[in-house]
C-alpha cells in the first residue's frame, strides 16, 4: 500500500508540474517539430533520467533542510543565476537564427544527452520537489525513508515522461498549426525563463 501511495503521489505531482509551461516541455515541442517524434522521446528519456535523481534529492532535502533555511536561499540564488543565463541563451538563439530549419535526423545518443543537459539545468525541479514533499510530510501523507523516496521518484519519473511524451505527440499531430510558434519558440523560452528568474530575484531581494 505504501509503495502504491508513494508512486501515485510522485506520478500526479510530477505530471501536474509538467503541465505548466516551462523551458523543458516547450523544448520537447521544438525538438519534436524540428527533429521528429522519435528523437523527442530520447530527449525525454534524458529528462527522465535526471528527474529521477532530482526527485530523490528533493525528498532528501525536505527531510534535512527544513531546519537549515539558509541553504535553501543559496540554492535559490544559484538557480536564479542559471535561469538568467538560460534566458540570455534562448534570446541569442532566437535573434541569430536566420530561417526555420528543416526536419533532420540526429543521433539517438545526442538527443538523449541533450535531454540530460537541459534537465540538469532545470534548477526549479529540486525546489519544486522539496516544497511539495515538505507539504506532504506536513499533512502526514508522506514519511521520508530511502525506500519511500525511491518509490516516489519512480512515480515522478513516470509522470514526467508521460506528460512530456504527450507534448511530443501533440506537436507532431498539429505540426501545421505550430510552425509559426516553432519559429518563435526560442523567444518564448527566453521570456519564460527570464520572467521566472526576475520573479526569483524579486523574491530574494524582499526576503
Amino acid at each position: 500500500m505504501v509503495f502504491l501511495t508513494c508512486v501515485l503521489l510522485g506520478f500526479f505531482i510530477a505530471a501536474g508540474g509538467s503541465i505548466t509551461p516551462s523551458f523543458l516541455n516547450l523544448t520537447v515541442v521544438k525538438f519534436s517539430l524540428r527533429n521528429g517524434k522519435k528523437p523527442a522521446f530520447y530527449l525525454i528519456g534524458g529528462y527522465a533520467t535526471i528527474l529521477f535523481f532530482q526527485a530523490n534529492i528533493g525528498a532528501y532535502l525536505s527531510n534535512i533542510l527544513m531546519k537549515n533555511s539558509e541553504y535553501i536561499t543559496l540554492i535559490q540564488k544559484i538557480g536564479t543565476g542559471i535561469l538568467f543565463l538560460l534566458s540570455f541563451n534562448f534570446f541569442r538563439l532566437h535573434f541569430t537564427s536566420k530561417a526555420p530549419k528543416e526536419k533532420q535526423d540526429i543521433p539517438k545518443s545526442k538527443a538523449y544527452f541533450h535531454g540530460i543537459l537541459m534537465s540538469s539545468l532545470n534548477t526549479i525541479a529540486i525546489p519544486f520537489y522539496f516544497t511539495t514533499i515538505s507539504f506532504l510530510i506536513g499533512l502526514d501523507y508522506f514519511e521520508y525513508s530511502l525506500l519511500n523516496s525511491f518509490y516516489f521518484s519512480v512515480g515522478s519519473t513516470l509522470g514526467s515522461f508521460t506528460l512530456y511524451s504527450l507534448y511530443a505527440i501533440v506537436a507532431e499531430k498539429i505540426e501545421h498549426k505550430l510552425q509559426y510558434v516553432a519559429t518563435k519558440m526560442d523567444f518564448i523560452l527566453g521570456c519564460l525563463t527570464g520572467v521566472v528568474a526576475i520573479g526569483n530575484l524579486i523574491y530574494l531581494l524582499n526576503k
